[in-house]
């Protein structure tokens, strides 16, 4: 009998990993999936050391471009609904990529499901794909319903990547209007003022104060321009090395939400992706702790990662969703009414999906009104800062003009 290690979720939804002996893994896989367990993974023990988890091949890139991998699962349905076997609809897909980035991993897939490793497993062994579509299909496999899971993954890629674009969309035309606004900035302090001030040099003329404060700020501006653009590059590069790590981007999630305005639409821009993603998963039958495990997996934040590992400790201890979700502070109260109005009347999974919808349409109006008031604020601030420029810089011509006269 050789050994396995063995990854299985029990009722309660608890992982667990065990090396079991068996005849074959496809033996030890039937005779727990019979018991009711919920079976993610069996490898011999040797491979499972030499696999830590998961395929790391050099030269790869690690990130997944969604809408490509939208498109490969759209089609990837079309030919499981129409009958292909899952390893031919494979052999046709790896040839027929939209994304020549993604064709490495699905060959990669392809084999391990030809060595018989099950097709959720195959997609978790690449470490590149969403933990929600992993476990979505494991949970179709589980049930034998693969075609609805991948269908259901599918309308929930499109609401999320919709949700997405929207916000990306709204958030373009400020960044492009603060980028020009900085580069009219620098263009006057360091060309426009240096000029004037070679100009007012040769005339010996008795400048103002506020127009000597900025003809300083200017020529010391230009002749350091290098070496500010320097510091600047460097202070860059080292907050996104110290952004990196998950202490640094919990503090950075802590004062997202602190920030005015901002901090409330993120915070429900976060609740909403939340809802959808639990919402996907629960209906696709995934119990509620290893819904709540992949949830704040697929959210990337870590403070509220930290959070639903709190409200999942709480619910193993036989809590409600909605009261443990409400002990940690950081969801907003109308949410958790909702989730115990779902959880009350036995339809969570739905009621999760109007949270999202609510919630999404909120971020939508919100982030509109407050991009209506900052780009009147941007302006305004370029036609001051301008005027003062100018202002500075003319006054002692006007100055001249008067002594002459």
């Amino acid at each position: 009998m050789a050994e396995f290690v063995l990854k299985y979720a029990d009722a309660t939804g608890k992982v667990h990993n065990q090396v079991i002996q068996g005849a074959s893994g496809q033996e030890i896989r039937e005779r727990y999936s019979k018991q009711g367990f919920l079976v993610y993974s069996v490898k011999p023990k040797s491979a499972a050391l030499s696999l830590a988890g998961e395929i790391n091949i050099p030269g790869r890139r690690r990130k997944l471009d969604l809408d490509k991998f939208l498109i490969f699962n759209q089609q990837f349905v079309t030919l499981i609904r129409a009958g292909l076997p899952i390893l031919k609809a494979l052999d046709l897909l790896a040839d027929r990529l939209t994304d020549p980035k993604l064709k490495p991993y699905i060959d990669s897939v392809r084999e391990e499901v030809r060595r018989g490793t099950l097709l959720s497993e195959a997609f978790r062994l690449q470490g590149i794909f969403p933990k929600i579509y992993v476990t979505s299909v494991m949970a179709g496999e589980k049930s034998g319903s693969l075609t609805e899971v991948l269908e259901r993954f599918i309308t929930y890629q499109k609401l999320a990547l919709a949700v997405r674009k929207k916000v990306l969309v709204s958030l373009m035309y400020p960044s492009v209007l603060i980028v020009l606004v900085i580069l009219l900035m620098v263009f006057l302090v360091t060309y426009v003022v240096p000029s004037f001030a070679t100009l007012y040099s040769s005339m010996s003329a008795q400048l103002p104060t506020v127009t000597v404060y900025l003809i300083s700020i200017g020529t010391a501006a230009r002749s350091y321009v290098l070496a500010w653009a320097a510091g600047i590059a460097a202070i860059a590069a080292a907050f996104t090395l110290w952004s990196r790590s998950e202490g640094a981007q919990e503090r950075l999630d802590y004062l997202k939400i602190k920030t005015p305005l901002f901090g409330d639409i993120w915070i429900k821009y976060q609740v909403a992706q939340f809802s959808r993603v639990l919402s996907t998963l629960l209906t696709g039958g995934i119990p509620l702790l290893q819904g709540l495990e992949t949830a704040g997996d697929s959210l990337g934040t870590p403070l509220l990662r930290k959070t639903l590992e709190k409200a999942g400790k709480s619910v193993r201890e036989g809590q409600t969703l909605s009261s443990s979700l409400a002990s940690t502070g950081i969801f907003p109260p109308l949410s958790i009414d909702m989730m115990e109005v779902g959880e009350s009347t036995g339809a969570l999974a739905a009621m999760l999906n109007s949270v999202a919808e609510f919630y999404e349409d909120d971020v939508n109006t919100k982030m509109t009104a407050v991009l209506s008031l900052i780009e009147p604020a941007i302006m305004i601030f370029m036609g001051i800062f301008v005027a003062f420029v100018l202002i500075a810089l003319y006054l002692p011509i006007f100055s001249l003009a008067d002594t002459i006269r």
